[in-house]
């Protein structure tokens, strides 16, 4: 029985035959081959004997006449002639042909086998109108790669003090990865791994895999991206080589390597590129972030190490989890190449002081902004004097709503996207104060606020601490 393939011409073997097998018309017949010699030739007319034979006698009695088959003979005799002249050519061409290929072949056959020795480094090979394109050959074996990332890769610690509510210290650390940017000793991490000390002025600490540990110094951050970069005084050092994030691709295998829970240091995990251009908000950054989705295995201290591909390239930062209960294998990561053109960024403005607005700002939410009829913002209650915030223009009562172009909606946030200019960076700010006004600013340098003993009795563990060591610390 034929199934239904067949009844549609097509048979399982992929090739094709009969359209309409129950049908009696022929799609085709062999070329038939009939003999020379059975081939009879009718006469071109019918001619009764009496006529024939009185015909012949007539011409038989005329003088020289010339025979039918003399004529017969002479056109067999050519044909003869020019089919044994035209076998005797051919066989002349085909033995010019055969001596000049077998030159030809002796002469190429170096170069053709040059070739096929030689290693084939073109990054694609074409055949017919089906292009492929060739595998880097640079991966890297993972011991390799392991043992070439824990020379890159370094451990960030910063203990952070607090007091609880009884009036007694308490220590505890802030834990995440980060890794070597440069020789001479730049780091590039999360900026909400080292919040804290930015906030507050607390050491950080980065230890390398050989157990060396370091006092680092903040270079610079962007908060809004979740990017820092750190330095230590450190020379001769294992830099990561940077890859190119534009180029990867949903299910290129990647490799984390950091230090989760800040206990386990040095973890490779493995994975693939699971989805691009992701938009993720974290409980750190003001915006959004485009990130790329990986499903190696992430934790808390993975945050700021690098994502590697097999060639050992780093393609991403570390940077988030989702962390609902019964999920597993989604984790974030900032690209490369947004990571990089950040760190250059601030590296290049190293020596660029702190920004400083000068205003006291407090937190107009949704309901007060309601009912003061008012927006949403960092409401102005002092403006310093002389600041660059007076200088401005920007008056106390405003609300500050934009910063550049950040959404400003709370005081803390405002202080967080501060941390994102220098000293001496002119930003456009947008006040409402009846209406939404732009204002130019040029920030000042943040001044050094000189420590003070003062009571901490009575202070939340979860509280800032800033605005009690700190007089000044609650002016941005």
């Amino acid at each position: 029985m034929m199934d239904h393939d067949q009844r549609d011409g097509k048979i399982p073997d992929g090739s094709y035959r009969y359209v309409r097998p129950e049908s009696r018309e022929v799609l085709y017949r062999d070329a038939r081959v009939e003999s020379a010699q059975d081939v009879t030739q009718m006469p071109r007319c019918y001619t009764p004997p009496q006529k024939e034979e009185r015909e012949r006698k007539e011409k038989k009695s005329r003088s020289d006449p010339p025979q039918a088959g003399f004529l017969a003979k002479a056109v067999c005799l050519c044909l003869a002639c020019a089919v044994l002249g035209g076998t005797v050519g051919s066989g002349i061409t085909v033995a010019l042909l055969q001596n000049r290929q077998t030159e030809s072949a002796e002469t190429e056959q170096p170069l053709q086998s040059k070739h096929d020795a030689a290693e084939d480094t073109s990054p694609t090979r074409q055949t017919g109108t089906v292009i492929y394109t060739a595998q880097p050959d640079n991966e890297l074996p993972l011991p390799d790669l392991y043992d070439m990332a824990c020379e890159q890769v370094v451990g960030i610690t910063t203990e952070v003090t607090r007091q609880n509510f009884w009036g007694m210290l308490s220590s505890s650390a802030v834990v995440g990865s980060g890794f070597v940017l440069s020789s001479d000793g730049y780091i590039l991490t999360n900026y909400h791994v080292i919040e804290a000390a930015d906030l507050h002025d607390y050491e950080v600490t980065v230890m390398r895999h050989d157990g060396t540990a370091y006092t680092a110094s903040i270079v610079g951050s962007r908060p809004d991206n979740d990017i820092a970069v750190l330095q230590i005084q450190a020379e001769g050092l294992s830099a990561a080589q940077i890859g190119n994030s534009d180029a990867i691709r949903v299910g290129e295998a990647i490799h984390a390597v950091g230090n989760p829970m800040g206990e386990l240091e040095f973890t490779m995990t493995n994975g693939a590129v699971s989805a691009l251009d992701r938009v993720v908000t974290t409980s750190e950054s003001i915006a959004p972030i485009n990130m790329f989705q990986i499903d190696a295995a992430v934790n808390s201290g993975n945050s700021g190490g690098p994502v590697y591909n097999d060639a050992g390239e780093v393609i991403g930062v570390v940077t988030a989890k989702y962390s609902k209960s019964g999920v597993e294998g989604l984790g974030f990561a900032i690209p490369i190449n947004d990571a990089v053109e950040i760190a250059n960024d601030l590296i290049a403005h190293e020596d660029a002081g702190k920004a400083y607005l000068g205003v006291q700002p407090k937190t107009m939410s949704a309901s007060a902004a309601l009912y003061y009829n008012t927006i949403p913002g960092a409401y102005v209650s002092y403006v310093e004097e002389g600041s660059a915030a007076e200088a401005a223009g920007i008056q106390a009562g405003d609300v500050i709503c934009k910063i550049g172009s950040i959404d400003i909606n709370s005081a803390e946030n405002l202080q967080t996207a501060l941390r994102g200019f220098h000293a001496g960076d002119t930003v456009e700010i947008v006040v409402y104060r009846g209406k939404e006004l732009s204002l130019s600013v040029t920030l000042d340098e943040k001044p050094e606020a000189e420590p003070v003993e003062t009571e901490l009795g009575g202070l939340q563990e979860d509280d800032s601490l800033s605005a009690y060591v700190y007089p000044n610390a609650a002016n941005w």
